[in-house]
């Protein structure tokens, strides 16, 4: 029987796709591994995982608003539900190890191992660590970071082991043409990619909106993801304008490896797992920081990838102003565009989730030769 393994992570993409490059790549590696995620039901980790062909199932748990409602007064009874249905799921699963990649899904399924005896090892995506992260480190077996700076902030460093984020294998492996071809855009443009995202999108879209006269007069096709709660405000706002060049409004799209590959530059915020895929693809940015992100850590994200020379940092509070012409001033100076490419690349880490994968298989294999 092949080693078993459970993930527990999600809310946000920036949370699950971790943790499905790291099961990839445990595959990739150990054909046999049986592999189960643990998450919620209304989240993107039940609409992602089963596609991707892993087990799934789900626990009673959801985050913490800073508001009085019936939802926070429920938070303890979820907390007590979902850690009795994650010991039941590990049990059931025979799980040899829980790697939880945070987000409050992880929190439960991550003290359940504990509690089971079961090694647990936590992946953290960001450079000031998440709540799970703080309360658990210093008794996971590893913890994989992607910012040196993280393990300031953990009451344990002799368990923490820097590796960069997992990114999924497609990134960076698509062509220009077949990036462009699928999304029916022209591969010999250049093209800007817009992310709006689905929380705090409506700076940047309403920014983007300002700006788009003057890009399409410089020849430039704009891929814009704005989200889905603002998609409707974008098209009438497009939809009222004259003279725009090409421009491709969706939602969300998954296949972001696509995007990635048909794109110049890129308008996004500065999660630590897009920063992660942008620097594999070689695409240089400008970020705009979620300013509400807990410990503002989307700003220090963004502050670490500026440091090396691969983005420019527009202030949500100034993108208004500032976006249209940080974006004109990068299309006139190719060269510089270049240069931000060059040093993507090199401050990327596409080994990230096979080196993770061989962490956790390393342990499960230590603990039956034990």
């Amino acid at each position: 029987m092949g080693p078993r393994l459970v993930f527990a992570g999600g809310g946000t993409g920036g949370h699950l796709y971790p943790g499905l490059a790291i099961a990839d790549a445990v595959r990739a590696i150990a054909p046999d591994a049986e592999i189960m995620f643990i998450g919620t039901k209304g989240k993107i980790e039940a609409r992602v995982v089963p596609r991707h062909g892993y087990a799934f199932a789900t626990i009673w748990i959801s985050g913490v608003r800073r508001s009085l409602s019936l939802s926070t007064l429920l938070v303890p009874v979820k907390v007590v539900t979902a850690l009795v249905q994650s010991i039941l799921h590990l049990r059931r699963f025979h799980a040899d190890v829980v790697v939880g990649t945070g987000g409050y899904v992880c929190g439960p399924p991550a003290y359940a191992a504990l509690l089971m005896g079961i090694p647990m090892v936590l992946q953290e995506q960001n450079s000031y660590p998440g709540v799970t992260t703080r309360m658990l480190a210093h008794r996971a077996r590893q913890v994989y970071l992607t910012f040196e700076r993280s393990r300031a902030f953990l009451r344990r460093q002799d368990n923490t082991i820097l590796t960069g984020n997992p990114v999924r294998g497609a990134v960076g492996s698509v062509t220009r043409a077949e990036g462009a071809g699928r999304l029916g855009l022209d591969a010999s443009k250049k093209t800007l990619l817009v992310v709006g995202g689905s929380q705090g999108a409506a700076s940047i879209n309403t920014a983007m909106l300002n700006a788009v006269r003057d890009l399409g007069v410089l020849g430039v096709q704009i891929l814009w993801l704005t989200g889905e709660r603002d998609h409707g405000r974008i098209q009438a706002g497009l939809a009222s304008q004259t003279g725009l060049g090409r421009i491709l409004v969706l939602p969300y799209l998954e296949r972001m490896e696509d995007a990635y590959a048909a794109s110049d530059l890129a308008v996004c915020r500065s999660g630590a797992t897009t920063l992660a895929e942008l620097t594999c693809a070689g695409l240089p940015s400008v970020l705009v920081p979620f300013p509400f992100a807990a410990a503002d850590h989307q700003t220090e994200n963004a502050r670490a990838v500026v440091e090396q020379g691969a983005a420019l940092l527009c202030p949500d509070s100034e993108a208004a102003a500032r976006l249209g012409p940080m974006l004109r001033e990068l299309w006139e100076h190719p060269e510089r565009l270049a240069a931000m490419s060059s040093a993507a690349r090199k401050a990327a880490r596409p080994d990230a989730a096979h080196r993770i994968a061989q962490s956790v298989l390393s342990i499960i294999s230590s603990r039956h030769d034990g």
